[in-house]
């Protein structure tokens, strides 16, 4: 059976369909419930999470469903030296974007120039292994050997996030369980963690056969994967597993903004651009007013976290006021396959079409 894989097995799910954990709020305890009570993996994007908020999510995932599912963690970078220069050059134009947002002005002068602290890490880190969650995955980087020694020997499952070769082979020395290969179409933030230039946007079909000749782990699809077609391609090149996450967006459990979902239901597939305007780190979104503007800003965009603090109180407000011109509309290339649907609905879609597919292919070998 092709939902049959050493994925499957390890993981003790039906079948090898991940959500992928968006962070910001998509990723509901519903959605990530809905999912796996489908028979798939849901996943809860923790990034930008308290401690206190992840365990809450874990609690209230865990009185919806008894099967299995995973929690996502941004590792923190290397401190950067801020140029004030340039953040005080950033504050400026972004005050003059909205000028008439009663207060919002205010709220980016007074952003807080800070390095990110490993503290929020640690503690994020210590709530999966207290809570004994099933799945970790880690974005932007990898844990420390001794912390992934300390969740294996919890019985935790360990997943890693690669754009290259090169970080495959590195998240491998480093003892993960498997590897997210996140090729150049997927939605949302971008993985790398070795460097990035264009060089390094590399789609899923040139990258995802050469990871899995050079790694003995478990490799999971993700970019541009919406439909059973998707899957079974996915599998053709080698791959134990996809993830999806533009694909769930639009459910009727994800914590989308209703904006957010009508921009990605209407969307094409020439819609999205890969931009550093919203967090100073490079992903991919529904090109608006926002990241226009940002194109013609001269100046240098803080890095990560930084930018994407600067930016938030426009997010906030774009979002109370259903705005969509500024929002952060992350979505992947392939957000005009979108299905508005529950995600269980989606779930069974996709098995559904995977099979027909599959069937279709042996029908033809036996002619």
């Amino acid at each position: 059976m092709w939902n049959e894989t050493v994925l499957t097995r390890a993981l003790g799910i039906q079948y090898p369909i991940i959500q992928a954990p968006m962070a910001g709020g998509p990723t509901t305890p519903e959605l990530v419930a809905a999912v796996s009570n489908a028979g798939g993996l849901g996943f809860l994007g923790a990034g930008y999470m308290s401690a206190d908020s992840m365990r809450a999510a874990i609690h209230r995932i865990r009185e919806l469903t008894d099967k299995p599912f995973g929690v996502n963690l941004f590792v923190p970078e290397r401190d950067e030296q801020v140029d004030l220069t340039a953040v005080a050059s950033m504050k400026d134009h972004l005050k003059r974007m909205v000028p008439h947002a009663s207060g919002v002005a205010d709220e980016i002068e007074n952003v807080p120039i800070e390095q990110p602290s490993k503290d929020q890490f640690v503690k994020q880190l210590e709530v999966v292994l207290e809570e004994r969650v099933p799945v970790c995955s880690f974005t932007f980087g990898h844990p420390t050997a001794e912390e992934i020694e300390e969740l294996k020997s919890k019985d935790i499952y360990v997943i890693g996030t690669a754009t290259t070769v090169e970080e495959a082979t590195t998240l491998e020395k480093m003892n993960v369980d498997a590897i997210v290969v996140q090729g150049y179409e997927a939605g949302g933030h971008r993985g790398s963690f070795l460097g990035f230039d264009e060089s390094r946007l590399i789609g899923s079909m040139a990258l995802i056969p050469q990871v899995v000749d050079r790694v003995s782990v478990p490799v999971i699809a993700a970019g541009g994967i919406m439909d059973g077609g998707g899957i079974v391609a996915c599998f053709a090149l080698g791959a134990s597993g996809v993830q999806m996450g533009t694909a769930f967006l639009v459910s009727r459990e994800s914590g989308a903004h209703p904006e957010y979902k009508r921009a990605i239901l209407n969307s094409r597939d020439v819609d999205t651009v890969i931009t550093t305007a919203f967090s100073g780190k490079p992903a991919r979104g529904i090109r608006n007013a926002f990241i226009n503007s940002m194109q013609h800003y001269k100046g240098a965009i803080p890095p990560y976290p930084l930018q994407n603090a600067l930016t938030r109180p426009i997010r906030n407000w774009a979002s109370r006021e259903a705005n969509p011109d500024f929002m952060s509309l992350w979505a992947g290339q392939g957000s005009g396959l979108s299905r508005e649907a529950s995600a269980g609905e989606i779930v069974r879609r996709l098995v559904q079409e995977t099979e027909e597919i599959l069937d279709r292919f042996t029908r033809i070998m036996i002619k």
